[in-house]
């Protein structure tokens, strides 16, 4: 009997049982049923014998066979290395373990029905193990593309996989290799998913370049989660007929403030300048405007521009380039806020008091000339040492950073008074030379300058956030829910480890409670690890077409307004303000902005977690390039995490690696999870969160994009 016709005999027989008239019967019963003559019935055993093995049906004393109730859940699949996965099904508290080889054709990141024997499922509830079940299904391929290194033979080829979770090689059969040359790094389009005993089969559909070519391993990164690095002829045909036009029209329809003391304070590399701010004394007042590229004028619903922005949601800025989410004669052209150039822009202008208040303000479409572009490093240097030694064009600004400063600084107390908390975790500055190799890795913190524009940014978020909520308009507002109860329970057990504690009103912790934890570990040796560990335990922000609560700053009103070269979500809130204010929003335009809101939100927030992925990912990997330069050096780090198979360490430069339990030799150690520690059985010698720790760097391996450790002290 071969595989397909033992298949097929299975499938019938469990139909059959699945009838609840025959629900158990014995193997002369079957056979008849099954028009099975009795020479055969030796081949009717071999197949219920393989059910059984496989856990679909059982076999009772009296010979009686019998389909095994199983629940059905649908969830996504995510393999591990060694074989084995797991099913992540929302509502269950816990993943679903799926045994090496039950895995179906279901590929790591697939969406997948999965069966579990109930029998098994109370046996392993008694003895506190997993539940246990087995893909019988997958619903959705996640993985259409697979980005890998390309192995040719004479007649085909494989491809294998740069994603450590898909464990299966990829087939190229001959003619469908687009001429890749042995070891190079390509795309390959998956057409045919397998089965246990065939490899899935593809084509090759890119060639990114070879395995050390410069530039080649970011690339292979940002592939491998769909990122589109190039936009197509007629979008690129689009944007150059839109960036050329004729702007002087406009020039009357709108509030004029090229005359303004305007500027642009960004990072010394940017090219996408979307916001600019101004600043003057009203009486007692502050007149601050922030004034932010119209791209929506340039950008028409429904076009092509319009459309592959959605798709994308935002720029990503990853180590080497930035993917952005325009064309550059968008992004870096016609819409970027370059000084000395008339721009268009939409600017919110607020009054406000000594206190931080907005006593009044006003949103328009504007245009502006710049005066100057600023970088974050000079503005932070003349402000911290009070001259401009080497930076002489910015000697007339002077007085009017240090209003900013000034102001930003009373925005900023308000914000704090009302429980706002602000993370100040370094991020890696992570440096390259010309060929895409890592020369540095250091710590890069916030300055005075980055501040000024943060809380500029912030206070226009919310002011326009609060208009629009209060006009009772379709908008996209900017949510970030309260924590999970649980979560705050946790991080209150773990951070009375280094004597502090969180005090709840009403069961529930509050913002200010946070930010008040945050301002007493502050310059502590423990504030790096205690701000990571809040932060893990907060939710996600997200998009949503209803204003509720911001957490995170402590905000009623909250949105994204800022920032439209590079976030969708931006964009849209600029149609909905330009089209208010214009003629007003007709109920036609109303219920299609409600229709379509949702969806924005949805998939904004979706290409957001997504970019954010691939940020840390490529960072990951240079990282671990880094540190192959000092493979046996030792350097001194905080324990940054604890878990049942190692000790992790984060060094000073933010570069962090993992001491494996098992290379551990002078004792046997073991997890205490409560304790956030593990100790030595013998011994009692601890390892516990925040402990400063001597390591040395043992084995890094960039395809997995981990470091190991040997603990030093």
């Amino acid at each position: 009997m071969n595989i397909d016709e033992l298949n097929r005999r299975k499938k019938l027989i469990l139909e059959l049982m699945s009838d609840p008239i025959y629900t158990a019967m014995k193997i002369k019963e079957l056979a008849v049923f099954l028009d099975i003559p009795l020479s055969a019935r030796h081949e009717l055993k071999v197949v219920l014998e393989e059910l059984v093995y496989e856990g679909k049906i059982k076999l009772s004393t009296n010979g009686r066979y019998s389909k095994i109730n199983v629940e059905s859940y649908v969830g996504v699949y995510t393999a591990n290395a060694r074989g084995f996965g797991f099913v992540k099904v929302e509502g269950l508290k816990d993943d679903i373990f799926i045994p090496a080889g039950e895995e179906k054709n279901a590929l790591s990141g697939d969406t997948v029905r999965v069966e579990v024997n109930v029998y098994t499922k109370l046996n392993n509830i008694e003895s506190g193990r997993r539940t246990e079940g087995s893909v019988s299904e997958v619903l959705t391929h996640a993985n259409k593309y697979v980005v890998g290194i390309y192995k040719k033979n004479k007649s085909f080829g494989f491809v294998l996989p740069d994603n450590q979770k898909i464990l299966k090689d990829i087939f190229i059969p001959k003619g469908k290799d687009r001429f890749a040359k042995n070891l190079d790094k390509v795309v390959a389009e998956i057409y045919d998913y397998g089965h246990k005993n065939k490899k899935p089969e593809a084509r090759i559909v890119e060639i990114l370049g070879k395995v050390n070519e410069a530039g080649v391993d970011i690339l292979s990164i940002a592939k491998s989660y769909g990122l589109s690095m190039a936009f197509e002829n007629d979008t690129l045909n689009e944007a150059k007929r839109v960036s050329e036009q004729d702007i002087s029209k406009e020039y009357k329809k709108r509030l004029d403030l090229r005359e303004e003391v305007i500027v642009t304070i960004d990072s010394e590399d940017a090219k996408d300048l979307d916001d600019a701010v101004s600043l003057k004394h009203n009486g007692k007042n502050f007149e601050l405007g922030v004034h932010i590229a119209d791209v929506s004028h340039y950008i028409k619903e429904k076009g092509l521009l319009d459309k592959e922005a959605l798709k994308r949601g935002t720029s990503v800025y990853l180590v080497d380039r930035v993917i952005p989410m325009f064309p550059e004669s968008i992004s870096n052209g016609c819409c970027s806020l370059n000084a000395l150039e008339d721009k268009l822009t939409l600017s919110c202008i607020m009054e406000i008091d000594d206190k931080g208040r907005v006593v009044s303000h006003k949103i328009v479409e504007s245009i502006i000339n710049v005066n100057m572009r600023m970088a974050y490093s000079d503005v932070a240097k003349i402000l911290k040492n009070d001259n401009t030694e080497g930076l002489y064009s910015y000697k007339p600004y002077v007085d009017l950073l240090k209003d900013m400063e000034k102001l930003a600084a009373i925005l900023r107390k308000k914000r704090e008074a009302r429980g706002s908390i602000d993370f100040d975790i370094p991020e890696s500055k992570i440096s390259l030379d010309k060929n895409g190799k890592v020369i540095d890795i250091k710590a890069y913190q916030r300055n005075v300058a980055t501040n000024i524009i943060e809380e500029f940014m912030l206070i226009t978020n919310e002011t326009v956030a609060q208009e629009y909520f209060w006009l009772e308009l379709p908008f996209v507002y900017r949510v970030h829910d309260k924590p999970d109860p649980d979560k705050m329970k946790e991080l209150s057990i773990f951070i009375n480890n280094f004597g502090f504690s969180l005090k709840p009103l009403n069961n529930e912790i509050h913002s200010k409670e946070l930010q008040k934890l945050l301002n007493k570990i502050k310059d502590t040796d423990e504030e790096a690890l205690i701000s990571r560990i809040t932060l893990r335990n907060m939710k996600q922000a997200k998009y949503s077409p209803n204003c509720s609560e911001h957490f995170g700053l402590a905000a009623k009103y909250y949105t994204h307004f800022t920032s439209p070269i590079r976030r969708y979500p931006d964009l849209q809130i600029h149609r909905i303000i330009k089209e208010n204010l214009n003629s007003g929003i007709s109920d036609r335009r109303l219920k299609h902005y409600e229709n379509i809101l949702e969806e924005v939100c949805k998939q904004s927030s979706q290409m957001e977690r997504r970019a954010d992925e691939v940020e840390r990912e490529t960072n990951k990997y240079k990282k671990c390039e880094y540190m192959l330069k000092f493979l046996g050096d030792e350097f001194s780090g905080v324990i940054s995490g604890v878990n049942a198979h190692g000790i992790y360490v984060e060094l000073e430069n933010t570069i962090e690696g993992m001491v494996r339990l098992s290379d551990l030799r002078d004792d046997y150690y073991e997890y205490i999870e409560k304790e956030y520690a593990v100790v030595g059985v013998a011994s009692g010698k601890t390892y516990k969160l925040g402990q400063r720790v001597e390591v040395c760097v043992e084995r890094v391996d960039k395809l997995t994009k981990t470091i190991d450790f040997i603990m030093l002290s």
